[in-house]
């Protein structure tokens, strides 16, 4: 294993890659600070890819997006088709949310290339290289710059490892080597980057109703999707955030059962708009 001061070298390393690739990507976040352990504000300095060494000798906790940890984030969590985008889109018309959905559209497209249908087709083969990018446009996502009091994202960092990543795994659709680089890239931004998040919502689905909602919705990539898979998806949502038994919780959750129509979708999200704000429920 090597020593603290080695360790200490390849942290710093990987600050600069990260640093480096968002400084010269448009479709990533350019900028991270510091959060020093015990406070809640970051260290004033932005570190760009040549204060590498700074950060190194100075970096005492995680790395945060620029003084924002403050803000409330909100992860809206639920099954493939189990009505995260109309829960989204019902809160967007308040003003001081700001709402973002997963990028399925960078998912769809990388340089002309479409991880995201490449992955159904073949999940053994393509599942790494679509989770890989998955983790970094998620990644992306918590750390990128909160324009309002309140974001609300569609699902996050965590079920995309504890989910989505877990059941290609125990599927037997991903080799175990590359669940375990995986998991070693999660374990690390984890443990490293700050990734605050203050309420979970549940939108609790059967497989069963996602799977009519699915043929109705007639996207491309999800035609190949069979209920099975629903299933499987259903059953580890429930077992992290019902059960509470495969993965840690980051935050608080909120359970609402979403089998109903549209019209009373929007009663009950209206009926817990004051605790999803607030999370005062707890």
């Amino acid at each position: 294993m090597p020593g603290t001061a080695t360790r200490g070298m390849l942290f710093g390393r990987c600050v600069k890659l990260l640093c480096a690739h968002g400084a010269r990507s448009s479709s990533l976040s350019p900028s991270v600070a510091v959060w020093t352990k015990g406070l809640r504000t970051p260290a004033a300095a932005t570190f760009t890819p040549g204060q590498s060494r700074a950060v190194r000798t100075a970096v005492t906790g995680k790395l945060v997006r620029n003084g924002e940890d403050k803000k409330a984030v909100i992860c809206i969590e639920g099954n493939i088709a189990s009505g995260k985008t109309t829960c989204l889109e019902y809160f967007s018309k308040t003003s001081n949310i700001e709402v973002l959905t997963e990028p399925v559209s960078k998912w769809r497209n990388v340089r002309g290339h479409n991880p995201l249908a490449l992955m159904y087709q073949d999940p053994e083969r393509w599942g790494i290289t679509l989770q890989t990018y998955v983790q970094l446009t998620m990644l992306d996502r918590h750390l990128s710059s909160i324009a309002a009091p309140i974001r609300m994202m569609e699902r996050s960092i965590f079920s995309a490892k504890y989910i989505f990543v877990e059941n290609l795994y125990r599927s037997g659709k991903m080799p175990e080597v590359d669940y375990a680089v995986l998991s070693e890239w999660f374990d690390w931004i984890t443990t490293n980057i700050s990734i605050p998040v203050d309420l979970i919502v549940y939108l609790q689905t059967s497989p069963e109703t996602c799977h009519e909602r699915l043929k109705q919705r007639c996207r491309e990539e999800e035609k190949v999707i069979p209920l099975e898979y629903l299933e499987s998806i259903h059953q580890l949502y429930e077992d992290w955030l019902i059960k509470r038994t495969s993965a840690p919780l980051p935050a608080p959750v909120l359970v609402i059962p979403a089998d109903h129509d549209l019209q009373k979708m929007l009663h009950h999200y209206e009926e817990n708009r004051e605790k999803i704000l607030s999370a005062s429920y707890l």
